[in-house]
């Protein structure tokens, strides 16, 4: 199975209860197999341990930052290419009164019907059914073009065209953004792998120094955890809190409802 749809099988809402039992099992795992070795053996010393402790933290916390940069520039990637295909729809709908009747009005019909499915199919169960008018629409308005050209063959028409096939050409990019750029399934394997190797050596740690478990461990598996939280939504958009703002189309939606 692949990593990218294991992990997309586990619920936004799942992810950060998920993530402090295991940390937190990790840890109870670490502290009570260095006391079994303690009871056995007085060779290993806490203070051996430490530095392999802090050196383990900063690779998790390197490792965290990167992914989180990853998923964040992909997330200011979705929001840039929504503004981008807004003002290209609003370019090609200008345009529109540099083509023919019947053909001019047919189009404006369709922009308008190609906006109102591109702000359905950013909510969550209904992208790909989007997708599919999407690019339903995308065929009518390049036969609505062809059609145009094919009756006044003018600069003027050459134009629509243009800029109908750089609307086409962003519904591409914004499949590519916001479906297919995604955190890689490795990366998450390799996050909660380091992520359970980290705490099992602090529960380890503490338990070779004789101590009791601290509640600041808590608080460290909260923080990790909701950094964890935060790519996933990152990551996964249409589903979070992190939602892309379409406020560009709704703007571009009401102005062509204006007379």
């Amino acid at each position: 199975m692949d990593a990218n749809r294991l992990f997309d099988a586990v619920p936004l809402w799942a992810i950060p209860p998920l993530t402090v039992a295991i940390a937190l099992v990790a840890v109870e795992f670490g502290y009570r197999f260095a006391r079994y070795r303690q009871g056995r053996s007085e060779g290993e010393k806490e203070v051996n341990v430490g530095g392999m402790v802090g050196a383990t933290l900063g690779l998790f916390a390197f490792m965290l930052a990167f992914t989180f940069g990853f998923a964040s520039s992909r997330y200011q990637d979705r929001r840039q290419l929504v503004l981008s295909e807004a003002n290209a729809i609003g370019t090609t709908y200008l345009r529109t009164s540099l083509i023919p009747e019947p053909m001019r009005t047919d189009a404006k019909r369709l922009l308008g019907e190609y906006v109102d499915v591109r702000l359905e199919g950013v909510n969550p169960g209904q992208f790909e059914q989007g997708m599919i008018k999407s690019e339903q629409l995308q065929r009518s308005l390049w036969s609505t073009a062809m059609a145009a050209v094919e009756k006044e063959r003018t600069p003027m028409t050459s134009l629509f065209v243009q800029s109908l096939n750089q609307v086409i050409d962003l519904h591409a990019q914004r499949v590519q953004a916001g479906v297919r750029s995604r955190v890689p399934g490795v990366i998450w394997i390799v996050l909660y792998l380091l992520a359970v190797l980290t705490m099992l050596m602090m529960g380890y740690q503490t338990g070779l120094a004789g101590a009791r478990r601290s509640l600041a461990v808590i608080g460290l598996v909260l923080g990790f955890s909701s950094v964890l939280f935060l790519i996933a939504d990152l990551d996964r958009p249409g589903q979070g809190m992190l939602s892309t703002s379409q406020e560009a189309m709704i703007d571009l939606r009401r102005s062509m409802q204006e007379p």
